[in-house]
């Protein structure tokens, strides 16, 4: 049976209505959701199924409870205040502090003879290699070495109280040295002569002395050498410090008519003094400690001296490093009877008399040169009447322990020498500031 065909009214009818009928309204897409978010702990979240519908059966009727789950969400933590947290690093330093020194007494207590160890220089140069390595600021490194030192120091005094003779007076350019050296925890103690330093260490009154033995200014300490000529002590350690003088008085310095120094001091700054000061006469006294207390209680003197003799003796600084060369450094030298270990970055000492005649000296320098040893420093000594010729004095790069140094001075002896006496073999030292 043929089906009836539609009636045209009615098509239009249908057409008509779908056009009147809104648009699905579409939804806007959604905002993205940051990864964190932070909600309260007594709220829920409600999580979706993920799973996507592919069939009727598949649907989830409606009124099926959606999957609920709860999670503690951080709380946030309040901004410590800054005083609250330097109290709180200030109380772990202090532990710190103390369980570093209990480590160092335990590993003094394994150690068959920890009294050479706690004299060697081994142990600081290796924290001092430390903290360049690892220290990333504000401070610099050589503030940080000076918080460790008195730490190194009274570490080694809970084995063996250390006593050290220096060139005194106190607050003097070489009591800087010995606290650089050994700390302010050794008892250090100061005497008025070089050559008493020497008699100290000798009779066994301090286990080590300090003496300068050298200026880059001025030269060779004259007293020192000398002494290595009189007593078998050796050289097991050298100090190297950055040396500024400052100009010390109570007066202006238009006023000032008297300056009092040790005579190296006055050297140092001869040009300066010249320059700015040729109106006052210049006095030489035995040390710069001396001078500061002379410029403090004198009126218009003044004093050329350290910047720890101004606060020590309470005088002010009228001018400030006053020094010609402003690289000047004095060395030192740690005397005893101990032989330092080698570190791979040694000097060696020795004491070289050779005979009078021509050639000589050429002959012993020749030695070096074939065994490609660096000669970092030579001084000629005049030998005491009735004799004859000259004592040298030499440093070089090198331990006495490595074999082309054994080589050299085989090589040596069999010039043969006058006298050749080996000072000692002693790390190296940066310039401290």
């Amino acid at each position: 049976m043929a089906k009836k065909p539609i009636a045209t009214s009615t098509v239009k009818k249908l057409a008509k209505k779908a056009a009147e009928k809104p648009a699905a309204k579409v939804r806007p897409a959604p905002r993205p959701v940051p990864s964190a978010i932070r909600v309260s702990a007594t709220k829920a979240v409600v999580k979706k199924a993920a799973k996507p519908v592919s069939t009727e059966s598949d649907r989830v009727p409606r009124g099926t409870p959606a999957v609920v789950t709860e999670r503690e969400a951080p709380v946030p933590v309040p901004a410590v205040p800054p005083e609250v947290e330097l109290g709180n690093v200030d109380e772990q330093l202090v532990a710190l502090v103390n369980k570093r020194a209990s480590l160092y007494l335990q590993k003094m207590k394994g150690v068959e003879t920890p009294s050479k160890i706690i004299f060697s220089d081994l142990d600081q140069q290796q924290v001092w290699g430390m903290i360049e390595r690892c220290n990333e600021g504000p401070l610099t490194s050589a503030e940080i070495k000076t918080i460790f030192r008195p730490l190194l120091s009274a570490g080694r005094q809970r084995i063996k109280s250390i006593r050290v003779a220096y060139l005194g007076p106190a607050y003097s350019f070489t009591h800087q040295a010995a606290i650089a050296r050994f700390g302010e925890g050794a008892d250090l103690v100061p005497v008025s002569t070089i050559a008493t330093v020497f008699e100290e260490v000798n009779r066994g009154h301090v286990d080590f002395g300090l003496v300068p033995i050298e200026n880059s200014t001025d030269g060779r300490i004259v007293d020192t050498l000398d002494m290595f000529t009189r007593l078998p002590l050796r050289i097991c350690g050298e100090v190297q410090l950055h040396v500024h003088h400052y100009l010390l008085a109570r007066c202006d310095r238009s006023e000032i008519t008297e300056i009092y120094s040790k005579p190296q001091a006055l050297s140092q700054c001869r040009d300066w003094l010249a320059k700015h000061m040729p109106q006052a006469r210049q006095i030489e006294v035995t040390s710069t400690s001396t001078a500061a207390q002379l410029a403090r209680d004198k009126p218009n003197v003044a004093a050329v001296a350290s910047h720890q003799a101004a606060i020590q003796y309470d005088v002010r600084i009228v001018a400030e490093c006053i020094e010609d060369n402003q690289n000047n450094v004095t060395r030192f030298a740690v005397i005893g009877d101990s032989v330092a270990t080698p570190t791979g970055c040694d000097r060696t000492a020795i004491l070289l008399q050779i005979p009078h005649k021509p050639g000589s000296l050429s002959d012993a320098l020749e030695a070096f040169r074939r065994n490609k040893i660096n000669l970092t420093w030579i001084e000629s000594f005049p030998l005491r009447q009735p004799q004859v010729g000259y004592l040298f004095f030499l440093d070089f790069e090198g331990h006495v322990s490595e074999p082309r140094i054994k080589k050299t001075l085989k090589e040596l002896e069999s010039l043969p020498p006058d006298r050749l006496e080996v000072l000692g073999s002693y790390p190296r030292s940066e310039a401290l500031k």
